[in-house]
């Protein structure tokens, strides 16, 4: 008992870890054991560390060499593809303009939206805006296209296994993700040049979607708050993913699966004058999907905690509560 016990409270103080090579192999009993550390992880502390994914090293690199180009353009080159009205749902967003729900102090970072690219489902056209094309870099969307491809395949598989924990089907998210309103999120935390009061690079927050996949967790920053409401140090390989549950995914599972807080604090003084970089992708559902808590989560000692809403509904809530766009 008193192994177990440490065995827990090791695993709640860092960021587990897991081979999704392991879930593909093939056999039936390293797929079940991937499934439930997987859930685990998630149910548990919301967070985990994935191996053996479909992003490689150069592809990474050939990113990140095109984001720096783009930030390191002239603001007015930058400004010219900052969409106005957009809520930041593509294109570029200057510095300071989004700020964590319930903050008026906005985050110390600018970002690039890469959007879902429409081939099946044209009725959505309306909806999603189109993406940005940028014309000083001949590469920029190429790269970005892919990427986001390869991180979206991953986190079908990361949902296979995340239904298979919740005894659904593995195709149960399927219909819901292909082609949904997912986004790769392109950051850059400029260098701090004056001290930054109640401002941090990201404050606290929960991300609206279903799972988010972070490339560049490598460098510090990133902090996860567990559940004994302690901050810990959310740092990967550089060949890992980091992989968190998502605010709309909280919401189907009626918080069986919670939306865990995270946040990027700013650096200590010394590297105030180093830039940081982030790529997230967050995995968003089309509009119509229904958050209603599934019956599979809700007993006499699990009540409903949600009202019921739609994913298109949930994301324009809190896109005016980020500040993105006007109530």
């Amino acid at each position: 008992m008193g192994s177990l016990f440490f065995n827990l409270q090791t695993f709640m103080q860092k960021i587990p870890k897991a081979d999704l090579k392991v879930f593909l192999s093939g056999d039936p009993n390293q797929k079940k054991a991937f499934v439930s550390r997987v859930g685990t992880a998630f149910e548990n502390i919301g967070f985990l560390a994935l191996k053996g994914h479909f992003l490689d090293a150069k592809l990474q690199n050939d990113l990140y060499n095109e984001i720096k180009a783009f930030f390191n353009l002239e603001e007015k080159v930058k400004n010219k593809y900052e969409i106005k009205g957009g809520g930041g749902q593509r294109g570029y967003t200057g510095f300071g303009k989004e700020h964590a729900e319930g903050r008026s102090v906005g985050d110390l970072k600018e970002f690039w939206h890469f959007g879902q690219e429409l081939n099946s489902k044209p009725y959505l056209k309306s909806v999603y805006p189109e993406n940005v094309l940028v014309q000083e870099l001949t590469s920029f969307n190429s790269v970005g296209n892919i990427v986001f491809k390869h991180l979206e395949k991953t986190a079908q598989i990361i949902l296979h296994a995340i239904a298979l924990y919740l005894n659904l089907e593995a195709s149960y998210f399927d219909k819901f993700i292909q082609e949904g309103n997912s986004i790769l999120r392109a950051i850059h935390y400029p260098p701090i040049t004056k001290p930054p009061h109640e401002a941090e690079r990201a404050a606290a927050h929960g991300d609206i979607n279903l799972i988010t996949l972070l490339m560049g967790a490598n460098g510090s920053g990133l902090q996860v708050l567990n559940r004994q409401n302690n901050w810990i140090d959310a740092i990967a390989e550089p060949d890992e993913l980091i992989i968190n549950i998502g605010d709309m995914l909280s919401r189907l599972t009626n918080n069986r699966l919670p939306s865990t807080i995270h946040r990027v604090v700013n650096p200590p003084k010394k590297d105030w004058g180093k830039s940081r970089y982030s790529l997230p992708f967050f995995m968003h559902p089309v509009p119509e999907m229904p958050l209603n808590c599934l019956p599979e989560t809700i007993d006499k000692n699990h009540p409903k905690k949600f009202d019921d809403i739609t994913a298109g509904e949930f994301l324009q809530n809190r896109l005016v509560a980020l500040g993105l766009i006007g109530g």
